[in-house]
């Protein structure tokens, strides 16, 4: 095993015993919604992941919910996603939110807005290629290309986890002065430029209207979230993820279906007016 794959295999799982005893979230600790900026991942954290990206559907009701959030913090409810802004408004049409997308690639601070800033430039067409070319090794392996990422999708080749892994490995020892960096997530390997994250979005994000002076809340379930868990504390919020005990969050979900009763909660819930 090269010591590119041992650092991958370590950033893909990490065991519940080494994470705090996190417990499930109770409303109590969520302020008034008034000074709330609310981030959501979309992928296993608001939506149930299925085979294929494609497939991910928004559940009846959660359209109201994150609606009338949306409303009751003036607007400081965005989507957090290593999807494209693209991607994320064909999921949740017609309804169009504030998002961070790509990775922290692109950004939308306002509703009227298609794309308020662009982070990191296009990925190298020829890199793009070799990457591609690993969705070949066995039937099964999906091809996401995100313009700023190149996403391996293999929930339905399990399987190939190792080969992925192995060829993305050869490529970068190959071309060492590439600027990416690799994501390992649930069932999918994905390259994107190396320099922005999910966490430099949301800084970015939490210096504009109408999320400026407000106390973050960030939901996540996956490796990719964990750059936001670590810089919840520096701006005074709140992190919980998904699925697993993560290291440093404040508690946990099991489950999207229970994230999506927690956000609906929240409105019921006249503490928080």
């Amino acid at each position: 095993m090269t010591p590119e794959i041992a650092e991958l295999d370590q950033k893909r799982s990490m065991p519940d015993e080494e994470a705090p005893d996190t417990v499930p979230v109770p409303r109590a600790l969520v302020p008034h919604l008034g000074e709330t900026a609310i981030l959501l991942d979309i992928d296993g954290t608001l939506l149930d992941l299925m085979p294929t990206p494609r497939e991910v559907w928004v559940p009846p009701g959660l359209s109201d919910t994150l609606n009338k959030l949306t409303e009751r913090t003036s607007g400081a409810l965005a989507m957090v996603s290593g999807r494209s802004l693209n991607d994320i408004d064909l999921i949740f049409a017609p309804d169009v939110f504030r998002a961070v997308a790509g990775h922290g690639a692109e950004m939308r601070l306002s509703v009227g807005a298609e794309l308020d800033g662009v982070q990191a430039p296009p990925m190298d067409k020829e890199l793009k290629r070799r990457l591609a070319a690993i969705a070949k090794l066995s039937p099964g392996i999906l091809l996401e290309d995100k313009g700023y990422s190149l996403a391996l999708h293999y929930r339905l080749a399990p399987h190939a986890e190792k080969a992925i892994y192995e060829a993305v490995a050869l490529i970068r020892a190959d071309l060492p002065t590439a600027p990416i960096e690799v994501l390992p997530g649930k069932f999918v390997c994905e390259i994107k430029h190396s320099g922005f994250t999910k966490a430099t979005g949301v800084r970015e994000l939490m210096k504009h209207e109408p999320f400026k002076g407000r106390r973050p809340i960030f939901i996540g379930d996956d490796v990719t979230d964990e750059t936001v868990f670590a810089i919840m504390p520096e701006m005074n919020g709140l992190s919980f993820s998904v699925g697993r005990r993560a290291i440093g969050v404040n508690g946990h979900f099991d489950a999207p279906k229970d994230v999506r009763a927690f956000l609906a909660h929240l409105l019921d819930d006249t503490r928080l007016e």
